[in-house]
């Protein structure tokens, strides 16, 4: 299969780089490199892999449904894409701010090589449920 995530989030001179590179790797554990185009920012690029700490805490905060509705919300083809809090995920934890928000989100991008593969990819992130209790794991 192949799945390419690309995550990336701005740096403001008001925040301290490390921790914005401790909340994106707290969620998704990739390489991160510094890039200036007027705001810093950092970015990184994973597969599959980068993807399944994000899949343990969608499931140990329940929020599944949540998950299910943000990812298929931000399909375009064979990508999706959504907004990840930055404040949230530096203390581990998954939250998904309506609009960008003042210093900034952690944006993620996920790629598939069909529309098909992409919509495994979110079934496995995130299954659909009956009262929050995933009706059917597949593994990846």
């Amino acid at each position: 299969m192949d799945i390419n995530v690309r995550v990336s989030a701005l740096v403001h001179p008001t925040e301290v780089r490390e921790k914005v590179e401790t909340a994106i790797t707290n969620i998704m554990p990739v390489e991160l490199r510094l890039q200036d185009f007027g705001i810093p920012g950092l970015y990184g690029e994973g597969d599959l892999e980068s993807l399944r700490k994000l899949h343990l805490l969608f499931r140990e905060e329940r929020i599944l449904d949540t998950a299910r509705s943000v990812l298929s919300a931000g399909v375009k083809g064979s990508t999706t894409e959504f907004r990840l809090s930055k404040q949230v995920a530096y203390v581990g934890k998954v939250n998904f701010p309506p609009d960008e928000e003042t210093l900034g989100s952690i944006h993620v991008e996920i790629a598939a090589g069909s529309e098909n593969e992409l919509q495994l990819v979110i079934d496995w992130l995130t299954p659909r449920t009956i009262d929050g209790k995933p009706i059917e794991e597949i593994g990846l």
